[in-house]
């Protein structure tokens, strides 16, 4: 009896082990598998040599605080949704898709992003469309976005100067604000959209035209009553010319 048991344990573990190896080397051998459907939280999409090229994710796995990705650091505030991250070449983030929609106690909320960033900044390209409800009122706003970005810009350096002027704009608020201006001229902070073409809050759909300092100072578009409209501003946000003339 013992000799019996002692050979079906045996041909169980071998045969098992046969089975293991068996499939193992059939997945290496053939690099295309078929699927009809897969249930998955998160994806990275690799190169070869392990450098992460995208990711796909729920809200759950979206990388941000203390994961790192490719050896850098991810963004700590950015709240967590589904969504994909791109990264270049170097391993940097890119540029992503993130959208969100939920109800609310009193209406609703969503929205979607599609960004892409300059190299190793910001994002200098969006589109974007938010969707808002509160109560009887219902806000809509669609639209693509060009942004400008400081030219010294750097995703780890920014990082390290946010957290720095967070904990100063909490003890010395006017320190605060010189701090921000010279990294500002520094060209290590900053940036401003300068155009849009879209949908407003205000449901105006047309291009509208910022400068370097993000102030509004053109629009060319139909009011909500079908009315087309040009404007321009002066710095200080003044109408200096309209047509129709008023």
């Amino acid at each position: 009896m013992n000799k019996e048991l002692i050979f079906l344990r045996t041909f169980a573990v071998t045969t098992g082990l046969a089975v293991s190896t068996f499939l193992f080397s059939s997945f290496r051998e053939n690099g295309n598998q078929t699927f009809e459907t897969i249930d998955v939280q998160r994806i990275n999409i690799v190169e070869a040599d392990g450098t992460v090229k995208m990711i796909v994710t729920n809200a759950g796995l979206f990388p941000n605080g203390t994961d790192q990705i490719n050896g850098r650091n991810t963004n700590s505030d950015r709240k967590k949704r589904a969504g994909m991250l791109f990264f270049n070449e170097d391993g940097i983030e890119c540029g992503g898709l993130i959208y969100d929609g939920e109800k609310k106690e009193n209406g609703h909320s969503s929205g979607l992003s599609l960004t892409f960033d300059q190299y190793d900044g910001d994002q200098v390209m969006q589109l974007l469309t938010t969707d808002s409800q509160r109560g009887d009122e219902r806000f809509v706003s669609s639209s693509l976005v060009f942004n400008d970005r400081p030219a010294k810009e750097s995703q780890e350096k920014t990082r390290e100067i946010m957290a720095e002027l967070s904990t100063l704009r909490a003890s010395d608020p006017e320190a605060f604000k010189a701090k921000y201006a010279e990294y500002q001229k520094m060209e290590l902070l900053g940036g401003a959209p300068r155009i849009m073409l879209g949908k407003s809050r205000s449901q105006n759909n047309g291009l509208f035209l910022f400068d370097d300092q993000g102030r509004p100072r053109a629009m060319f578009y139909l009011d909500k009553e079908n009315n087309p409209k040009l404007e321009a501003f002066d710095a200080e946000g003044n109408v200096t010319s309209t047509w129709p003339e008023k």
